[in-house]
């Protein structure tokens, strides 16, 4: 599902105050992440929606919907090892561009990977995969954003 960036941004204004409700009283991490997953997934129809969360050494996959991925990643590998070892929000036009993708699905197209910080440390990453080319943008890196701080309070 494509959405004009008019049309975006009001799904994305509309999405915040559901997900303040979910998390709010929730102190569990992975029950947020999993409700947060499946409205972001629900409500654009990306590909693949879902959480790396910082273990150790490397990111363990969390919650997600879509196909089966990737289990572990190490930091700095791939997109979302980069947004994790960079501390900064990831947007990938087109994957097969992106030095050192992991391709743990060969429908990925595009990708968005948002580090979630708690006590100045990335304790995960949102990582959202589009099957077309350049769907994400600024307008969701700016929602996205918000999101994952409202998720690592």
């Amino acid at each position: 599902m494509e959405f004009p960036k008019e049309k975006k941004e009001e799904t994305y204004r509309s999405l915040l105050p559901q997900i303040e409700a979910l998390v709010e009283g929730e102190a569990d991490l992975t029950a947020n992440m999993a409700n947060v997953c499946a409205l972001l997934h629900t409500t654009f129809g990306f590909w693949w929606t879902g959480f790396y969360r910082v273990m150790g050494a490397e990111l363990v996959l969390g919650p997600f919907q879509g196909p089966v991925a990737c289990t572990r990643i190490g930091r700095g590998r791939g997109v979302c090892g980069t947004a994790w070892a960079e501390g900064t929000t990831q947007v990938v036009p087109d994957v097969e561009l992106f030095p050192g993708h992991i391709a743990c699905s060969a429908a990925s197209r595009s990708e968005i990977v948002v580090p979630l910080w708690r006590d100045g440390e990335v304790i995960a990453v949102l990582d959202i995969d589009s099957d077309r080319l350049a769907t994400f943008d600024n307008v969701d890196r700016t929602w996205l954003e918000q999101i994952a701080a409202l998720l690592a309070r």
